[in-house]
């Protein structure tokens, strides 16, 4: 324990520099668990590649969650036919060009190629961004959601991909049809799901009044679980399941929004950060020489011919102009997905496995540093860069919630026997300094006028400056001031 707190405080201050390196925090995060590991100075031994498959697929999961609640389904909404596009066919061409290339390069059997190049088909848009703003860089709105879209939906079906190829070389399982059957299924099922419960955890939350707010975010996370494994028993994908789910809550409106939102982001970055460690510790550097030259060459394939094939084959039929089609391209940054699903066929036993690892850690670390320094230059030199704009910048109000500095924000439920009940605000006479914010009644939020009257069982939210909390009792709880 002493030796993960280190780890992941580490992690943590590491994404500092990352921001003034202009690269992932990924590359950092893999870099603490290869130093720790056994070839590092850290010296510690793990190589469970059973454990770390599981804990990637939960931590994937709440990764994924956390994306689509960070993401407005307005913004997706003009681009929704091309980000599935990409997460689909675009998968699947750039799977099938890079493994059967791959195979000949790494003189694998064509089915051992198409594994590889299925578990390193998906892209991670986080990262992209995190670089973009660290440089100062904006793209187009429209443009950053055809990324975002693509990201969030295309590990869904390289999971599939990854699944169903190991099942096919370890099992001989079914034929294409079979294959093509069971993708529609289980990305239909995935879609459906992940809308119905995340509708009803919205409902579930908005009427289910728990007693102590701290349990809210204990019910979503509960709910993320539930989701992806509810789902997958059914015979859907539970990871875009978790994604469809997120992006549904992020359009509605339920109690804490703001507060869980905030929860699962950090929860997110605990996964991110815990993930690549572990990762970090099961790569063994010495090994990597080795697979170094073919593994470069199927990293250049990815980048220079994979994955802009893929791309224009896909968007030239929506009438992206071509400079947005090439930043498309290149922007196509591995991430964690493809480390985590390079654990699935070395947990399964399938041959070659631990070479596969290899290779699919050195392409993701090429792709970071070719890719992931250059993103920005690209976006100028391809006119994609827009001027900032004036945002309004997001600002937290925790300090004055706790009551740290200024007013306090107090909530108060009304007794029945307080002086407020039947009357209205504007009769109270409430002295400077204390203002009614909000009143929830039953499941109704309103914000009160001078003719609201006041019932028994109100919630009110009532800022107050150097008023003492007496007298917002005297009013709405109905005990008397001390000196009175």
């Amino acid at each position: 324990m002493l030796v993960a707190g280190v780890l992941l405080i580490v992690g943590a201050v590491a994404s500092k520099t990352s921001a003034r390196l202009g690269v992932p925090s990924l590359l950092l995060f893999l870099a603490i668990g290869m130093l720790a590991g056994s070839d590092g100075p850290g010296g510690l031994e793990f190589d469970d590649f059973e454990l770390s498959r599981s804990f990637g697929i939960v931590a994937l999961a709440f990764i994924l969650f956390s994306g689509g609640l960070g993401t407005r389904f307005s913004d997706i909404r003009p681009v929704m036919a091309q980000g599935v596009a990409l997460a689909s066919v675009g998968v699947i061409i750039t799977a099938s060009l890079l493994g059967w290339l791959a195979s000949l390069i790494l003189d694998l059997p064509l089915e051992e190629g198409l594994l590889l190049a299925a578990v390193i088909a998906s892209t991670d848009a986080a990262a992209v961004f995190s670089i973009l703003r660290s440089r100062g860089v904006r793209i187009r709105r429209r443009l950053a959601s055809v990324l975002e879209l693509e990201s969030g939906s295309n590990d869904p079906a390289a999971v599939f991909l990854t699944v169903s190829l190991i099942a096919y070389i370890t099992e001989g399982d079914r034929g294409l049809l079979g294959f093509v059957g069971s993708f529609v299924w289980q990305m239909g099922v995935g879609t459906v799901a992940g809308y119905l419960l995340a509708r009803g955890a919205v409902w579930t939350i908005n009427r289910l009044q728990l007693d102590f707010e701290g349990l809210y975010p204990v019910l979503t996370f509960g709910f993320v679980l539930l989701t992806l494994e509810g789902v997958t028993a059914i015979g859907g994908s539970g990871f875009l399941a978790v994604y469809v789910a997120g992006v549904t809550m992020a359009h509605h409106d339920y109690l804490h929004k703001r507060s869980l939102v905030r929860f699962h982001d950090a929860i997110a970055w605990l996964m991110q950060i815990a993930m690549f460690v572990l990762l970090g510790l099961l790569v063994f550097p010495s090994r990597l020489p080795e697979v170094a030259g073919s593994a470069l060459a199927v990293a250049a394939i990815l980048v220079f011919v994979a994955r802009p094939l893929a791309v224009a084959i896909t968007l030239v039929p929506f009438r992206r102009p071509a400079r947005e089609i090439a930043f498309v391209s290149w922007v196509g940054l591995r991430g964690a997905t493809p480390i985590i699903l390079a654990t699935f066929p070395v947990a399964a036993g399938v041959p070659d496995a631990l070479r596969l690892f290899d290779v699919v850690f050195f392409v993701v670390l090429t792709s970071v540093l070719l890719q992931g320094t250059t993103i920005p230059a690209v976006a100028r030199r391809l006119g994609l860069a827009v001027e900032p704009v004036d945002e309004p910048r997001e600002v937290s109000f925790d300090t004055v919630i706790t009551g740290d500095d200024g007013p306090r924000l107090v909530e108060v439920v009304v007794d029945a026997s307080a002086p407020a009940v039947g009357r209205q605000l504007v009769e109270l006479g409430l002295p400077h300094g204390v203002l009614v914010v909000l009143v929830r009644r039953g499941h109704e939020t309103f914000t009160p006028q001078g003719s609201t009257t006041f019932a028994a069982g109100d919630g009110l939210l009532i800022a107050r400056g150097e008023v003492t909390d007496d007298v917002v009792d005297r009013w709405f709880r109905g005990r008397p001031i001390s000196d009175a």
